[in-house]
């Protein structure tokens, strides 16, 4: 885990996102919006470049905004 501000900046937004995912997969019962939320909130305790950080973020997001209603 980075502990520089944009390290932290982005900790806190992906996983925030990621809550809001996994819950809305839960509702719904839908497993990738789960399973995307839940890496979400997961991958930033494995990655410690800032630029892959927010990258695989946006990353994970796109994915969740294509595969969000299926």
């Amino acid at each position: 885990m980075n502990f520089s501000p944009y390290g932290i900046l982005a900790s806190l937004v992906f996983s925030t996102l990621g809550i809001g995912s996994f819950s809305y997969g839960k509702k719904l019962d839908l497993w990738k919006p789960r399973v995307i939320g839940l890496a979400l909130m997961l991958y930033p305790y494995f990655i410690g470049n800032i630029y892959l950080l927010w990258g695989v973020g946006v990353g994970l997001l796109v994915l969740l905004w294509f595969h969000h209603d299926e």
